[in-house]
């Protein structure tokens, strides 16, 4: 049986560059709590001169991508050839503009996989196999998966080595956030998975509204060590970032992000050994 979802503390040094490829999938059943701005300004963040990042954009609805500056018109070969259509994974990975960051393009064809593979044995493992073909190429791999936990969002939990579920402080965001949690355990123990929950990301935090503030307080007193310290408040800057159509210059809440995350992503691997 897998462990419990349980977070990794964050007491072990940073390793830079990683060793090991890990996979860490963006995932919150609710849309608009800021996952695709985690998954793509974190994943910014993280590329560096020795640590080469694959971004994976799950979304039917490709706003990873287009964030990317890809067009409609241009998104195949996207993450539905290599999944639907046994498409080379390498030959459908693009590069963004920003240096050590690369991207594989969500498109429409993602809403057929349900139905596609509705009776195939193995339909869970489909994009962990996939992802396995680039071992040699990638330290980090990003997931944005889609909302709600569709056949291709438990093909994200699947793969994962690590989760960060964004959260943003409104009252029936956080009361859903335990029934998630409940089904993510059930998907981790049926097919015996070992990913962990790296932690929850406060996002779209508006320190101007007092409900924010204090449902953010009573999200970090229930949680505790699995919130993550650094808090992604709401800017008019990042609201409007996506229409830019190129990956974000790496701000510096989002570098403190991504310090927490290898810090907590290599205390989670010596655990493992």
């Amino acid at each position: 049986m897998a462990p419990p979802l349980h977070a990794a503390t964050d007491s072990a040094p940073i390793l830079e560059p990683l060793n090991l490829i890990l996979v860490i999938a963006v995932l919150n059943s609710k849309g608009g709590v800021g996952k695709t701005t985690t998954a793509v300004c974190l994943a910014a963040a993280l590329a560096a001169p020795r640590r080469r990042i694959l971004l994976v954009d799950l979304d039917s609805q490709a706003g990873v991508s287009r964030w990317c500056g890809v067009t409609p018109d241009h998104l195949r070969p996207s993450a539905a050839s290599v999944l639907l259509e046994k498409y080379p994974i390498l030959k459908a990975v693009r590069r963004t503009s920003v240096p050590q960051l690369d991207l594989l393009t969500g498109s429409l064809e993602l809403a057929n996989i349900d139905v596609t593979f509705a009776d195939q044995r193995g339909r869970e493992r489909m994009l962990a196999r996939a992802l396995d073909r680039l071992r040699t190429h990638y330290e980090l791999i990003v997931l944005d998966g889609a909302p709600g936990l569709s056949l291709l969002a438990v093909n994200a939990v699947v793969a994962a080595d690590a989760l960060i579920v964004p959260v943003m402080p409104e009252p029936a965001v956080v009361e859903c956030l335990e029934g998630f949690f409940a089904s993510i355990d059930r998907v981790r123990t049926r097919m015996q998975t070992r990913s962990v929950l790296l932690g929850i990301l406060l996002s779209g935090v508006d320190p101007r509204r007092p409900l924010h503030r204090e449902t953010a307080d009573v999200v970090r007193s229930a949680h505790r060590d699995t919130v993550f310290h650094t808090e992604i408040r709401w800017t008019a800057a990042l609201a409007q970032a996506p229409d830019a159509h190129r990956p974000p210059s790496p701000s510096d809440v989002f570098r403190r992000l991504g310090g927490e995350v290898l810090h907590r992503l290599a205390t989670a691997r010596h655990d493992r050994s």
